[in-house]
């Protein structure tokens, strides 16, 4: 029997728009609409930080913002509650458990905060307070991350690979810690350098944006040997930059291939 037959009543049916993995991990309307909310107010939030924006948008911001809290703060009540549907939940200690997990957290943090400020403080004067508490809606990219399989499975390729990224960012920092120690024996002590390579964890300043390809160019090597070691350093970065891109590249590819392979199997299984 599919997990769609299982869940009956009112309560069932609102388990099942609201949990993911009560549909396969497909979308349903309800939580299609959650995922344009948390857009909306990453959208609005990018706005508030305008200063020509005038009065009467900011007036609309600003109701559009009581809006989304009361949404999330009803859907995270309301999530509370249907969860009593998976056994795991059921009960006042299963709901406890439910408001523990990781998901449920980020729900909570994602509005009740920002809520009690609002309710309990004047917006004048507070601006820079609940403009701070609004940053925690990043927490919502948890529902996105949840409720939009691409994320699931950038999140199963990076685990798959995390060997191997650990790896490269070990040799990366390692390269950055040579290349800085090169630097502050080969310029620290020259006249006019010693702001930039006068010690290591200043050379690892230029260190970090020479690696990463980045080059911003405030400081640099100016003795014949210093620019041939950053010439060495400069081409070495490129290698560092590419080695975790192709690591990643290729785990998501094989994530990828299996995710399909399963999908064939599970449509072909049925046939036989």
């Amino acid at each position: 029997m599919s997990q769609t037959t299982e869940y009956r009543g009112f309560r069932g049916w609102l388990y099942h728009q609201l949990e993911p993995d009560a549909r396969d991990g497909r979308l349903s309307p309800v939580n299609a609409v959650i995922v344009i909310l948390v857009l909306l107010s990453f959208v609005a939030l990018a706005l508030e930080t305008e200063p020509t924006i005038g009065p009467d948008w900011r007036r609309g911001l600003y109701l559009f913002n009581w809006v989304i809290l009361i949404v999330f703060a009803f859907e995270y009540l309301t999530r509370v509650w249907a969860a009593g549907e998976d056994p795991r939940y059921r009960g006042i200690g299963g709901r406890i458990r439910y408001m523990f997990t990781p998901y449920a957290m980020a729900d909570l943090i994602a509005f009740l905060p920002e809520l009690l400020v609002v309710m309990f403080l004047p917006v004048e004067g507070n601006e820079q307070s609940i403009m701070l508490l609004r940053v925690l809606r990043l927490a919502r990219l948890l529902k996105i991350a949840r409720f939009v399989p691409a994320f699931g499975i950038l999140a199963a390729a990076m685990k798959r690979a995390g060997s191997q990224l650990l790896t490269s960012l070990a040799l990366a920092l390692a390269l950055v810690y040579i290349s800085a120690l090169a630097l502050y024996f080969i310029e620290g002590g020259i006249e006019g350098q010693e702001e930039a390579f006068g010690s290591i964890p200043r050379a690892i300043w230029w260190a970090v944006a020479t690696l990463t390809t980045v080059g911003y160019g405030d400081v640099f090597p100016i003795t014949p040997l210093g620019k041939v070691a950053a010439g060495v350093i400069a081409i070495a970065g490129i290698g560092v930059v590419a080695l975790p891109a192709g690591v990643f590249a290729s785990s998501f590819s094989d994530e990828l291939r299996e995710r399909s392979e399963a999908k064939a199997r599970r449509r072909e299984g049925p046939e036989e």
